[in-house]
């Protein structure tokens, strides 16, 4: 069916979505897109809705809960000159501030994420503070939030210890964009948070709300040094957490590979051709009376008896199964006291993750500076970034293989995008990354400026090209259709101008006259990108441009969308676009000389491929 509507190019609205699912329940409690809470409370009952409950709350925290519900008009548009494999890749790398970014991905990946990783900012004092906007009067956020900037309303961008709502500050940060987060995870999704001691309760209370305190994890202790520093506070800090929680119990870990400790043991001093095995005790200290029983040593006759009060680990019967397999070891010389073999490949081949994770299995902060700082051939120009090896284990344990979509919307140095790449290049998998970093230039050190780069983002861009490089060459021949490369997206305003949104614009007939609807700096690209925000596309899937009749056109992953934003299109081109009758079809206001052939342009459609969805904008 024809989808006539224009589109909308607008976030969605999550607060009025949530009041739609309440009508939903409670018809009677929605009047006017408002909802009656008293009585929706009558019609809960108090024993659901009390009176006294635990709460966490902080000054802003309304603000905060509304933000991630609001709508944006902006979009991302794509930056092929600054992308490594643009037209195979299936990575994303997003420059803008994270909070419009996730609103933007609302629709296009909601569901789809597995793992999420995040290291926002730990809030020492001079940690950088995104420049959330809420919708607050002045006086308002001056006397709820603390200080503001009276030209623009954003925040300022230091949360220093000074400032009274040092902490609530933070939260007002971490509080929208976990819920934005937990939307776009898969049911079986889980979330990783790396924090310091600063936040890391508040940040467990909220994840509690957010994703619910039955869907927590763990809080894991990550020890980021291996040797005790001289610190004023007289303890010296060599750990930080890790806190990680569940998007509902559909949530399965998967095991971490054996360490070569684990396996060390394990041997094959007869030539047991069952494999690697080592020695067990066959007593036991709980008695069974069918436990004693002499054992009998083939090689000699000899006779063993348990000690007395002790009994073997098995009945005479699985002893002698055990004798008949081999499974009983006299000792090298085959005259020693009776042991149970344990066969390596009949234990659990890997070990249920633990909360302490050491340096000496997950890397350290120096190590992770020598990972940096060797790819760039001088001193790291990222401060504190986090080991690959860090990443990698999580990845392992909650992800697999095979096409799994990882996000990390505070990437620094890109870590993320190096561990995704060199785990899929030692699994020969196939897992995606998208990863979002503003692109601000306050944090860099003197060695990134001598380097020549001027924000993070640009440090993190040239570390994913040279650690993918790096892992390539080192991995051979095993890795050549290995994914190394990422689409650049960034954020800007909406493609649109402010006449597309005059007043009641979504009213009028997709026919009306519209002059200058489109921004005069977008390209080709950029409009079909934001067709592809619009429409809760994908943004990595394969796309194409071709000439048909002169006119360019843009088919994307093999016909989920058509789209031609050339002027004055030829009933040809429009023709020849129908018959191949895509899911969606996108043209701009100006294709078309006069309004009957706009709607020409359905008519064919509605002849030729019906269930096509077009769109003009």
């Amino acid at each position: 069916m024809n989808n006539h509507s224009k589109p909308k190019f607008e976030t969605p609205n999550l607060t009025s979505e949530n009041v739609a699912k309440i009508a939903e329940l409670f018809p009677g409690v929605v009047a006017e897109g408002k909802v009656n809470f008293d009585l929706l409370r009558s019609m809960l009952g108090d024993d659901v809705f009390g009176d006294e409950a635990y709460e966490f709350t902080w000054v802003g925290k309304r603000a905060a809960i509304a933000e991630a519900g609001r709508p944006i008009r902006k979009t991302l548009r794509p930056c092929v000159e600054e992308s490594k494999d643009w037209d195979t890749t299936e990575n994303l790398y997003i420059e803008g501030d994270n909070l419009d970014v996730l609103k933007l991905l609302q629709e296009g990946y909601l569901g789809k994420v597995k793992m999420i990783y995040i290291d926002p900012p730990y809030n020492t004092g001079n940690d950088f503070i995104y420049n959330d906007k809420f919708s607050v009067n002045s006086s308002q956020w001056s006397e709820e939030i603390g200080e503001y900037d009276e030209e623009t309303g954003d925040r300022l961008f230091h949360n220093t210890e000074t400032n009274g709502r040092f902490h609530s500050d933070w939260c007002s940060m971490i509080y929208p964009r976990l819920v934005l987060a937990r939307n776009l995870l898969q049911d079986n999704g889980v979330i990783f948070v790396s924090i310091d001691d600063n936040e890391q309760e508040n940040l467990k209370k909220i994840c509690d709300e957010v994703f619910g305190s039955s869907n927590f994890l763990a809080v894991i202790v990550w020890q980021k040094k291996y040797a005790a520093t001289n610190d004023s506070k007289g303890f010296s800090t060599t750990h930080d957490y890790i806190v990680a929680y569940q998007k509902s119990s559909l949530f399965k870990r998967n095991l971490l590979p054996r360490t070569v400790e684990q396996n060390k043991p394990y041997k094959n001093d007869d030539g047991d051709g069952k494999g690697l095995w080592r020695s067990d005790n066959l007593l036991v200290k709980s008695f069974s009376q069918s436990g004693v029983y002499p054992i009998i040593n083939p090689n000699t006759g000899e006779e063993f008896l348990p000690p007395e009060g002790s009994c073997w680990r098995a009945s005479r019967e699985t002893m002698k199964v055990w004798l008949e397999e081999n499974r009983i070891f006299f000792g090298k010389d085959g005259n020693g006291a009776p042991q149970l073999k344990r066969y390596l490949n009949e234990v659990q081949q890997g070990k249920v993750p633990v909360t302490w994770w050491p340096f000496d299995e997950v890397g350290h902060n120096d190590a992770a500076n020598k990972e940096v700082s060797a790819l760039f051939e001088s001193k790291a120009p990222f401060d504190t970034p986090k080991p690959v090896s860090l990443i990698k284990q999580m990845l392992i344990i909650a992800t697999n293989p095979d096409g799994d979509i990882i996000l990390d919307f505070f990437s620094g140095s890109a870590t993320t995008a190096h561990a995704v790449m060199q785990l899929n290049a030692e699994e020969k998998s196939n897992r995606k990354y998208i990863i979002v970093q503003l692109d601000e230039d306050r944090e860099l050190s003197p060695e990134a400026k001598n380097l020549g780069f001027k924000n993070i983002c640009e440090i993190g861009k040239e570390r994913i090209r040279r650690a993918g490089e790096k892992i390539k060459a080192e991995a051979g021949s095993t890795a050549q259709n290995l994914d190394i490369g990422f689409r650049v997206l960034k954020l800007d305003e909406t493609n649109m101008t402010d006449v597309y949104y005059a007043a009641g614009d979504y009213t009028q007939d997709l026919v009306s006259a519209m002059e200058g609807n489109i921004k005069t700096d977008r390209s080709d690209l950029d409009l079909l990108y934001g067709c592809l925000l619009d429409w809760g596309l994908p943004l990595s899937m394969p796309h194409i441009h071709e000439k048909i009749d002169g006119f360019t056109v843009h088919t994307y992953n093999n016909g989920d969308l058509i789209a031609c934003f050339e002027e004055r299109v030829s009933e040809k081109a429009i023709r020849e676009i129908a018959r191949r009758k895509p899911l969606r079809a996108v043209f701009r206001d100006s294709s078309f000389a006069s309004s009957p052939e706009k709607i020409n342009v359905f008519e064919i459609f509605k002849m030729l491929a019906p269930n096509t969805s077009v769109k003009v904008i």
